[in-house]
């Protein structure tokens, strides 16, 4: 694409979602769409469920955290419905600071950075459309023109509610510029920007000696005093702190308890009355959700002090602790990778899911639950069948502490780690030991773990290197199984033949002789015990297999061997058994002859085109399997 076309367009965009006019034709567009009066509020749940809301075994998934948030959705469902949703709806909670804590590099800035940016871009589609008073510092919500005593009036009349007064700058540029002809008062639509400092603000604490109030509330400027002669004179006072330029929009504040004392009490008013003071005026106004986010141990020492329930009743705390499923914890090292400039290095498949399950067994609690050990668990987690246990244990075990997941090793971590593998120079790839080796070798160098947790964690690494073993043979078993695709088709259909004389009490014809005899029990046995079906299952077993035939029979289908999950794997896992001594021999002879060649380079070909390997990551996996199928 031509990129000044592009910016061409954009401009245009630009030009033509801009607008401007009078109070009188701003009351015209809220007729049609009361929403563009809606609360800052109630414009970022707007903008969350904008984005799509999935519903799912009864809860909710919103699709704007989707490709950033990983892990998290019944927490980030706790935040959207117990504070955006309530708060939009104008409830109490909408009088509450938004606290996410949570251990660090779990998700927190990440989320109020997406709350920022959606917002931004959602300012500037129709549905998200925000008019100010043109030339407000604070950009005032327009209806603050009307005059209390007809309120009542007006709100019944539009559908809206009316709430907050006109900031000092706009009461008197009212008197002075028009004569208090509130129709005549120009409106613009707005667009909310961090960058430009619109609807959107941020406050970051410093040095509390010489950080001022004024960052906060804005600040009188010295050159005008002279001029207008009061420094009650709005003229005189600079509207540009971070709670004046936030309204409309979202103000965060990063690590809120680190703040002084007197820059937290301004939120007092603000928060519970929607309006804050500043020089020397009376309180302002101010429509903003403030969202703040601290850690743990800071959170501990802010409600440890008395002096604090008056700013701690007027927060709503949100737990934000890391992710518990494997699989999602993949997604976030794929995707702080894919943002660096090493994705050129190719990562073996299971690399990732090796890190991740190291990560994962890090955060979690052992459960009281007989039985369940932290694999177990951690296999729950993420969605997997754990024999013996079912979807009510998993909402038990998730109940059983509030804190899991608050401590443990952190993506940060592990990503450091891997990059530390993926820098070494002339590397073409890394794979799951490379990792594993990279996370062992930085537990001396991890500054807050102890002696106690290192030993554990280095347990959870051999884990790790155990479900990795697991994996590594499976993938190579399907390989081999694969080119021996003729003998899978066979033992699959000797296996439907058995059964079907099993289960309607019938004799089965020998392929040799063509005599009739009894279903092969041990056949049928073979294969079913390597998927874990147990003597008194094998029945239903069969003849939920039988029903399945019948089912595609009914609809002109073909029973085939991936038809059936668990019986093509048992298929595969018997064949692999079989073939073991086949696969130890091709995958560890250090001089193959022609016909083993041929085995290994189709097995190769197969990694390569199917399973997401590399021509050198699978000869590597071969050698690491073949040493592992010797031991």
């Amino acid at each position: 694409m031509d990129i000044f076309k592009r910016i061409l367009e954009h401009r245009r965009e630009q030009e033509q979602a801009a607008w401007s006019g009078s109070f009188a034709e701003y009351i015209d567009i809220v007729k049609v769409n009361p929403g563009v009066a809606k609360t800052a509020h109630a414009r970022v749940y707007d903008m969350i469920a904008w984005h799509g809301i999935a519903e799912e075994n009864g809860h909710k998934r919103y699709r704007f955290f989707e490709n950033e948030i990983f892990g998290l959705d019944r927490t980030v469902e706790k935040l959207v419905e117990e504070y955006f949703h309530s708060a939009a709806r104008r409830l109490d909670v909408k009088k509450r600071i938004l606290l996410l804590m949570g251990p660090v590099s779990g998700g927190k800035s990440t989320i109020v950075t997406m709350l920022k940016r959606g917002m931004e871009r959602y300012s500037r589609t129709p549905e998200g459309a925000v008019y100010a008073i043109k030339g407000c510092p604070m950009h005032e919500e327009p209806l603050h023109l009307v005059p209390t005593e007809l309120r009542a009036d007006v709100e019944r009349e539009l559908g809206v509610k009316i709430e907050g007064s006109l900031c000092p700058s706009c009461s008197m540029r009212l008197k002075t510029e028009y004569d208090s002809r509130i129709e005549d008062v120009q409106v613009e639509r707005i667009f909310l920007s961090e960058e430009e400092r619109v609807g959107i603000g941020t406050f970051s604490p410093s040095d509390p000696k010489s950080q001022d109030i004024a960052d906060l509330t804005g600040s009188i400027d010295f050159s005008t005093i002279t001029e207008y002669g009061t420094e009650s004179d709005p003229r005189a006072y600079r509207f540009d702190g971070e709670l004046n330029k936030a309204n409309r929009g979202l103000m965060e504040f990063q690590e809120m308890l680190k703040c002084d004392e007197k820059f937290l009490w301004n939120l007092l008013s603000l928060t519970q009355e929607g309006n804050f003071k500043a020089g020397r005026f009376a309180l302002i106004s101010a429509d903003e959700l403030i969202v703040a986010h601290t850690n743990e141990s800071e959170y501990k020492s802010f409600i440890a002090n008395k002096k604090n329930e008056a700013l701690q009743s007027r927060m709503i705390v949100m737990q934000i602790p890391y992710n518990l499923k494997v699989s999602e914890e993949e997604k976030i090292y794929r995707k702080l990778i894919q943002q660096s400039d090493m994705k050129h290095i190719h990562i073996a498949p299971h690399s990732l899911r090796a890190a991740a399950i190291f990560s994962v067994l890090t955060r979690l609690k052992e459960s009281k639950k007989q039985g369940m050990d932290l694999v177990k668990k951690m296999r729950l987690y993420d969605g997997e069948t754990v024999e013996g246990f079912k979807d009510a244990d998993l909402k038990e075990m998730q109940n059983e502490y509030i804190e899991e997941g608050m401590t443990g090793i952190d993506p940060r971590y592990v990503i450091n780690r891997i990059s530390s593998a993926l820098i070494r120079q002339n590397l073409e790839f890394i794979n799951a030991l490379d990792v594993l080796r990279a996370l062992k070798d930085g537990l001396d160098q991890h500054p807050s773990i102890t002696k106690e947790e290192r030993e554990r964690y280095l347990n959870y690494i051999s884990v790790a290197r155990k479900e990795y073993d697991e994996l590594a043979k499976k993938e190579v078993q399907k390989a081999f199984v694969y080119s021996y695709e003729e003998s899978a088709k066979t033992l699959f259909n000797n296996y439907l033949d058995n059964i079907e004389a099993y289960c309607n009490w019938q004799k089965i014809k020998d392929p040799l002789t063509g005599e009739e005899m009894d279903p092969d029990e041990r056949l049928m046995r073979s294969i079913e015990e390597q998927i874990g079906v147990s003597e008194n299952a094998k029945k239903a077993f069969r003849e939920e297999i039988l029903i399945r035939m019948s089912s595609y029979a009914r609809k002109g289908r073909k029973f085939e061997h991936g038809s059936h999950e668990r019986l093509r794997e048992a298929i595969e896992r018997k064949l692999f058994t079989d073939l073991k001594d086949i696969v130890k021999i091709t995958t560890s002879t250090k001089t193959p002859d022609e016909n083993q060649l041929k085995k290994i380079n189709e097995v190769i070909k197969r990694l390569v085109d199917e399973h997401g390997y590399t021509t050198g990551s699978a000869n590597e996996l071969l050698r690491y399997v073949g040493s592992l199928l010797n031991r």
